[in-house]
């Protein structure tokens, strides 16, 4: 088995790659970060924001909260106060179960 180089993960991300990532406007980024006090960016010296990991994960979990579970902002919040590692143990178990879901359909096709 050949030798298989660890990617290089970044330390920060500009706003531009978060909102890439997501599909969504550097605008609604930039609305969150200002609505959710677990987004904290760091700027550069030209006033830059730059994402940290946690950052990015945090925003994630806002992400399924409203875009997907449909929650309100409000809602979101209330839900990350009251009880963010339940949160991030569904969010898990999701794509666990979304990766189990994708691995079933291609065998289906390839039967």
């Amino acid at each position: 088995m050949p030798y298989k180089e660890k990617e290089i993960e970044k330390l920060y991300y500009t706003i531009g790659e978060v909102a890439k990532m997501f599909n969504v406007n550097a605008s609604l980024i930039r609305f969150w970060e200002k609505e959710f006090d677990i987004i904290k960016p760091q700027k550069n010296k030209k006033g830059n924001r730059l994402f940290s990991k946690e950052d990015v994960d945090n925003f994630y979990i806002i992400f399924h909260l409203v875009k997907e579970r449909g929650f309100t902002l409000q809602g979101a919040k209330d839900k990350l106060k009251g009880n963010k590692e339940e949160t991030i143990q569904n969010i898990e178990i999701v794509s666990s179960l979304n990766k189990i879901k994708d691995f079933l359909l291609e065998i289906k096709s390839e039967l």
